[in-house]
Parts: structure tokens; C-alpha cells; sequence
């Protein structure tokens, strides 16, 4: 193997597609978890209950699951370009008109219509990275465009904050201007996508020949090792392989910690006393750490081979956090504690993503990594739907966080039971993956 070839192939490829695509999810994020720092004042401006307000965050969860795997096929077939810019136009518009909620049924009905927007965006990318990148790279570059994730929330956080500090202007609250001005971006990087993103790697024009040959070689190489072991590749193949559905379940428990975390963490921050202004630079501590801690770890999983421990270990701190996050009392003791789970989530992300196209490809692939996703995510609906309906029970989040670090916890009982069923090659190769590189003639 060429291995000057190699490290200039995947420089200039790293350079042209991760930044891009890291932008593009920073974007996607603000627009699903803005409606948290919204909450601070649109809560009281429209009479919502703690019940109402975690169901409609988390309804968008619902829309995302229904057509998550039809976008994917669809991208597939259609290529990323087309699709991706549809997604980010649609869901941009749709983001916009959240500053006109008027009550709870239009809160729930857009908060669904969202969902139904952004279906297929991040799975998309997932499966667009699985074209541009060696599987031995993936967990890496996964991580850094899934640092978009926290990086949202470190410089989205001060931002939304800042926003709602426009309230009054002609006219407006606060929470409508953040709605309609957080939503541009969407719709211009829409436009963007159609002319910057390349689909495959033959299309690559910023390549040379002998650079796009040699990716080319590499990926295809990839793609055939993975058929001699898996056999034909179809949709019915992704949807049926019992790996999918326990990868899920995993990631069910991860998506129920994330959202919590990005719906409700403004609020249980607020409810130490913090002013909305503080809340949006303390909300960003944790997202800092997490950023960190998600590459360097995502890089001893790539440089190890190891998947299965790294996302055990990642869900287990995520679920300690929130344990403790419900014990606190003090501001300093809960931004640890939010701390925590952020660095335990964000870790666990990357080598869980690395999983599905180790054992999938093609159309099984796309369908796989949808089905993951839009399964996934319904964690997102119930995490912070129950964090909210517990509250208004109970009147305090304890109990609620506890019901989603029980969820960590049971991602992390999945992955293991999982990794340890070695009488399966298949569970095996999940847990210990080894991907043959390809060589260059």
C-alpha cells in the first residue's frame, strides 16, 4: 500500500467533506434542542405545563421515526447532494414557523413536522461517510463531525440566549426571534449543499486521477470483503439482521440521555437560580469537555480496534451522571454532574456508528443505519417526555433522571451481552472488528 498515497487521499478528503458536514449537524442541532432555552420564557408566555412542554419537545421524535428509513433509501438512490439540501430547506422553514406556535396543538403538530423534515439527515451522513472513508478511519471522523453535536450546544447556548434578549422588538418575544433567526442558516446551507457536496468518490473532481483511483480501489475493496462474508445486500437484509435492532436499543438509551440533556438542561440549571444570560455560558461548560473527550476517546477506539467496551464504559459514566445530577445541591455540583453525562454520551456515539457498517453494505446499509437511527431517536421522544411528565408529579427532576440513566444503564447490559455471545462469529466480529485495508495495484 501507497501510504503517502493514502494520507494524502484522506487529508484532502477529511479537509473537503468533515468541516462541511460538521457545520451542517451544528446547524441540524440547534434547530432540535433550541426549543430548550425557548422554554425559559415561551413556557409562560403560552401556559405550557412541564407535561405538555416534554411531550411536544419529544414529539418531534415521532416524525423523524416514521420516515426516517424511507429518506435514507431515498438518498441512497437519489444521492447526498439532492437530498441532504432537500432535508436542510425543508426542516429551516419549518424551524422558522416554531415562532408562530399559537398553543399546544400547533406546538405538537410543528414540533412533529420538524421531525418529518430532518428524517434522514444524520443517518444520511453516516452512510455518506461509509463511501469516503476506510472502515478503520470511521470511528474517528464519525467523532469529529459528531463533535458538532456538543459544539452546538458550547456556542448555540450562549447564542440562544443572547437571542432572547430581543424580546420586544417590533413586537416579538425573545423565543420567536430565536426561532426565526437560528432557522436561516438551514435554508441558506441548503442552497450550499447543491453546488459543494459530491456524492461518490468518482465524482470527485478535486482529486486527481491517481488520487480518486486509489479511493475508489479501497472502498470498493471494502465493500466486496463485506459481501463475500454477508452474502447479497438488500433492504430486507438491513431490516432483519438482529444486530440492527440490538444496536437500536443502545442507541435509544443514548438518544434518551442526549435530549434530555439538550431539552431540559437549561431548565434544571435555571432552577438553581442562574439568569437566562448564565445559563447559556454554564450550559456550554459541559459541551466543551464533551467535545474533547469524544475525539481523543473515539481515537483509542479506531487505534485499539475495540468498539464494544468503549461504548459500555461511555454509557455507564452517562448514567453515574445522571444519578448524581439528581442528588445535587448546589449549581457548581449539578454542572459537574451535566458534565459527566455529556462526556459519557458524546464518547459513546462514535464506536457505537462504527458498528452497523462493519457488518452491512449497499442498500442493507442504508436501511440498517436508518433503522438505528429512527428506532434510536424514539429515545429522544421518551427521555425528555418523561423527564417531564415525572417532574409535574413529583415536582422535582430526580426521579425522571433516574429513569433515563436506568436506560444508559441497559444500553450498556445490551452491548455487553452482545460482545459476549462469541459463539456467534457474528456477535465477534461486532465486538472485535477487523477490516482488511486494500491495497493499490
Amino acid at each position: 500500500m501507497n501510504s503517502h498515497l493514502e494520507k494524502r487521499v484522506m487529508r484532502k478528503v477529511t479537509l473537503r467533506i468533515v468541516p462541511f458536514i460538521m457545520l451542517l449537524y451544528f446547524i441540524a442541532f440547534l434547530d432540535r434542542v433550541n426549543i430548550g432555552f425557548a422554554a425559559l420564557t415561551m413556557n409562560q408566555d403560552l401556559g405550557f405545563s412541564p407535561t405538555v412542554f416534554g411531550l411536544g419537545a419529544g414529539i418531534f421524535f415521532l416524525g423523524y421515526f416514521l420516515f426516517e428509513v424511507p429518506s435514507n433509501l431515498i438518498l441512497h438512490k437519489v444521492g447526498a447532494r439532492i437530498w441532504i439540501a432537500r432535508v436542510m430547506i425543508t426542516w429551516g422553514l419549518v424551524s422558522a414557523c416554531m415562532a408562530f406556535v399559537q398553543g399546544t396543538t400547533s406546538f405538537y403538530i410543528l414540533r412533529f413536522l420538524l421531525g418529518v423534515a430532518e428524517a434522514g439527515f444524520f443517518p444520511g451522513i453516516i452512510l455518506y461517510l461509509s463511501f469516503w472513508f476506510p472502515a478503520a478511519r470511521r470511528a474517528q471522523v464519525t467523532a469529529i463531525f459528531m463533535a458538532a453535536a456538543p459544539l452546538s450546544t458550547a456556542l448555540g447556548s450562549p447564542l440562544s440566549a443572547a437571542l432572547l434578549e430581543m424580546h420586544g422588538l417590533l413586537g416579538y418575544a425573545g423565543w420567536q426571534w430565536m426561532f426565526m433567526l437560528e432557522a436561516v442558516p438551514a435554508v441558506i446551507f441548503g442552497v450550499v449543499v447543491l453546488f459543494f457536496l459530491t456524492d461518490r468518490p468518482a465524482k470527485a473532481k478535486w482529486l486527481t486521477d491517481e488520487e480518486r483511483a486509489w479511493l475508489q480501489n479501497t472502498m470498493q475493496a471494502e465493500e466486496q470483503a463485506r459481501a463475500v462474508k454477508q452474502g447479497h445486500s438488500s433492504v430486507w437484509r438491513g431490516l432483519a439482521d438482529r444486530r440492527v435492532f440490538a444496536l437500536a436499543l443502545v442507541y435509544f438509551g443514548t438518544s434518551a440521555g442526549l435530549y434530555t440533556l439538550g431539552i431540559w438542561s437549561p431548565q434544571i440549571i435555571h432552577s438553581f437560580g442562574a439568569s437566562s444570560m448564565n445559563i447559556g455560558f454554564l450550559n456550554a461548560f459541559p459541551a466543551v469537555i464533551g467535545v474533547i473527550a469524544m475525539i481523543l476517546w473515539a481515537r483509542h477506539s479506531d487505534r485499539t480496534g475495540e468498539r464494544s467496551w468503549h461504548v459500555i464504559g461511555a454509557c455507564l459514566l452517562a448514567a453515574a451522571g445522571l444519578i448524581y445530577a439528581g442528588n445535587v445541591s448546589s449549581l457548581l455540583a449539578v454542572i459537574l454532574a451535566l458534565t459527566l453525562v455529556t462526556v459519557g454520551i458524546s464518547c459513546s456515539k462514535p464506536p457505537l456508528w462504527s458498528m452497523p457498517t462493519l457488518f452491512l453494505s449497499g442498500p442493507a446499509a442504508a436501511a440498517g443505519i436508518a433503522t438505528i437511527n429512527s428506532i434510536g431517536n424514539l429515545g429522544g421522544f421518551v427521555g425528555p417526555m418523561m423527564i417531564g411528565v415525572i417532574r409535574q408529579q413529583t415536582g422535582a427532576y430526580t426521579w425522571g433522571l433516574y429513569f433515563v440513566a436506568g436506560l444508559l444503564a441497559l444500553s450498556a447490559v445490551i452491548v455487553f451481552l452482545l460482545s459476549a455471545n462469541s459463539k456467534t462469529p457474528q456477535a465477534a466480529e461486532l465486538a472485535h472488528p477487523k477490516t482488511p485495508h486494500a491495497k493499490t495495484h
